[in-house]
């Protein structure tokens, strides 16, 4: 079952009803050594069909989302999974699904929110899709289209919880802008779905390199 944002017109409506510690990595390249510590952000390089986008995770603020994502991008999980949600104004969802619009089954278990953490859902961030549970995050995730505060943590509560930042999109913005206005339709009993899909080729760690 894939995961879905509550979007906007439900969200209005429910408001007025209330409907890891990581261990150090490093790696050499040539005579450059690049190091990756479990407090310092990581960035990862999408590599999508429609071009290429960074995204900085905030390890610092969501180690345990960060470390969850991460385990992902090395698992190679996000290949050939497809962006299969796509709402302008709103958010871009992927990471889930196939071209198909079959749900590739998880790796990992389900994670805590950790919406609480702060961050907001902002143009250009990064947050974990979920069911109505909130702490039911595992590998989807979207990229917030514009500034989607009530989308943001105000209480531990079903209702309050929120949707949890983890990162911002770092470079390819543009490409991320392009994809929210790509023409989209229903498909397998799903609405919002490209009617071109959008594949995410892979997905990997950028290491700094010092």
């Amino acid at each position: 079952m894939t995961k879905k944002l509550l979007p906007l017109f439900i969200v209005i409506a429910a408001i007025a009803s209330l409907v890891f510690f990581p261990a150090i990595k490093s790696a050499t390249k040539g005579n450059k050594t690049m190091t990756e510590t479990a407090t310092e952000n990581v960035s990862v390089m999408l590599e999508t069909s429609m071009g290429n986008i960074t995204i900085e995770i905030d390890m610092e603020n969501a180690p345990n989302t960060g470390k969850n994502f991460l385990a992902y991008v090395d698992d190679g999980y996000f290949a050939e999974t497809i962006f299969h949600r796509i709402i302008p104004n709103f958010m871009i969802q992927g990471g889930g699904m196939t071209a198909d619009m079959s749900d590739k089954p998880s790796k990992h278990a389900a994670i805590k929110n950790e919406a609480n953490n702060g961050l907001k859902n902002d143009r250009g961030t990064l947050a974990m899709a979920r069911t109505g549970d909130p702490h039911s995050a595992t590998s989807q995730f979207f990229i917030n289209h514009a500034n989607n505060g009530f989308l943001n943590h105000t209480s531990e509560t079903a209702q309050g919880w929120g949707y949890a930042v983890f990162g911002k999109v770092t470079d390819g913005m543009h490409i991320a802008d392009a994809m929210a206005v790509v023409a989209t339709g229903n498909n397998g009993g799903h609405g919002d779905v490209p009617l071109e899909t959008i594949t995410i080729i892979g997905a990997s760690r950028l290491l700094a390199i010092i």
